[in-house]
């Protein structure tokens, strides 16, 4: 994995809002997973600071956490742009050409998998099948799908969201 161009910037807001989710379950068996997906709702993904948060607060190890984290797909890691590309890389998307569309997109953002780009406008994940096998291949911006893909396409299709 290259270098994370978004650092992670929490407000004291969010710190406090996350202490009151923690606050609310701490008592609750199997806490561990809701605080987990409030804390991503209220920062976008899990951090480490954030992770250390809820640690402390639960008395849960980072290494629990960490491995329920890496467990789920839901949560996330890694920051999340305005705009969070994914390229479905399962197996129908990935025979008609996913893979160079992924490269496209990653020339021309200058983004690893799962990094975020400086302006923290891009973010860009490979993501499994999502359905829509028929228009392979497949490539997601927030809640948009463009289908049947082809590299040339890419270019124009990313510019429309940096304007």
């Amino acid at each position: 994995m290259g270098e994370q161009n978004c650092t992670f910037v929490g407000t004291k807001e969010q710190e406090q809002k996350l202490l009151e989710v923690i606050e609310k379950h701490k008592d609750t068996k199997g806490a561990l997973i809701p605080v987990l997906h409030e804390a991503q709702e209220i920062y976008g993904y899990l951090p480490l600071e954030v992770q250390k948060i809820v640690s402390e607060g639960l008395d849960v190890s980072l290494t629990e956490i960490y491995g329920v984290i890496t467990f789920y797909t839901q949560f996330s890691l890694n920051p999340k742009g305005k705009y969070k590309i994914g390229v479905c890389l399962g197996t129908a998307c990935y025979v008609k050409g996913a893979g160079p569309i992924i490269d496209k997109v990653k020339e021309k953002l200058g983004i690893n998998v799962d990094e975020c780009s400086e302006d923290g406008l891009f973010s860009l994940e490979a993501t499994r099948c999502i359905g829509a096998c028929g228009l392979a291949p497949v490539m997601t911006i927030n809640d948009d799908v463009y289908g049947k893909l082809e590299t040339e396409d890419v270019e124009g299709i990313l510019e429309k969201y940096m304007k």
